[in-house]
């Protein structure tokens, strides 16, 4: 007999897949986005484990999506107007564990090896800052982000085995240039560097020195496309690389950007 729990997900399940059909009760974007997408992928990659990927897990290391990252520029006192608010985080790949100090929160593990950041895109760009810094880009925050969470468990960058920010996107939309400022290592230097100016550099400077700093002599900061992660599936197993590109297929049409 269905349990009560069986019963919803069931019906959670249907209405789904109902989502790109005539009658649907939501938007298909709700479905068919960069959030799902990654998710899939990242599912997939963890069970195959393909010996040729863009994106591989280390022995032990786990993903999640939609984790928090400590910022380094957290509030001092009430309503201050130099801060920022933790940081989501689309997915991520490594050692590391969830909820140790609330719901939602990363911390690493104290052996951990790996640690990947992943910003999934379909059409939209990487946001250009914060309320309250405002050309402290997406990128940027994301990495400085991997900083803090690295001092926190006062693991050395150096020690990484992989440490990496990626931003999955269409092809089109990576040829285009549409993350290639704000991917810029040098660049993001310099946007961090002024964030710590303003914030405060005395504080901060040792953070930007010694945790920041590695970080982005450590990393792996780049673009990745939909298309490439595709061909790996399509590669390892047909049958799954048609299925996964129908997904994404759909994702394109109802982002509008069927000609990416």
């Amino acid at each position: 007999m269905p349990t009560e729990q069986n019963t919803i997900t069931q019906r959670i399940a249907g209405l789904l897949a109902g989502a790109d059909q005539p009658g649907g009760v939501f938007p298909p974007t709700d479905l068919y986005n960069e959030g799902w997408m990654l998710r899939l992928v990242l599912d997939w990659i963890d069970k195959n484990q393909p010996e040729k990927a863009a994106i591989k897990f280390a022995d032990g290391a786990r993903w999640y999506c939609e984790a928090l990252l400590p910022s380094a520029f957290l509030a001092r006192t009430r309503g201050d107007s130099l801060s920022e608010q933790w940081t989501h985080a689309d997915g991520v790949i490594g050692h590391f564990d969830i909820g140790a100090n609330g719901a939602g929160d990363l911390t690493l593990k104290t052996d951990a090896t790996q640690f990947v950041v992943i910003e999934a895109k379909m059409g939209s760009r990487l946001s250009a800052g914060v309320k309250n810094a405002p050309d402290f880009n997406q990128a940027a925050r994301n990495v400085a982000c991997m900083a803090e969470v690295a001092r926190r468990a006062s693991i050395s960058p150096a020690s990484f085995e992989h440490l990496a920010f990626f931003v999955f996107a269409p092809q089109a939309k990576i040829d285009e240039g549409a993350f290639a400022q704000q991917m810029n290592v040098d660049a993001m230097g310099d946007i961090v560097r002024r964030r710590v100016e303003v914030y405060d550099e005395k504080a901060k400077q040792d953070w930007f020195d010694k945790w920041f700093l590695p970080i982005c002599d450590k990393a792996e900061i780049r673009c990745v496309s939909w298309e490439e992660i595709l061909e790996t599936i399509t590669n390892h197993s047909a049958s799954d690389g048609e299925e996964m590109q129908r997904f994404y297929e759909k994702c394109l049409r109802f982002n509008r950007l069927e000609k990416c």
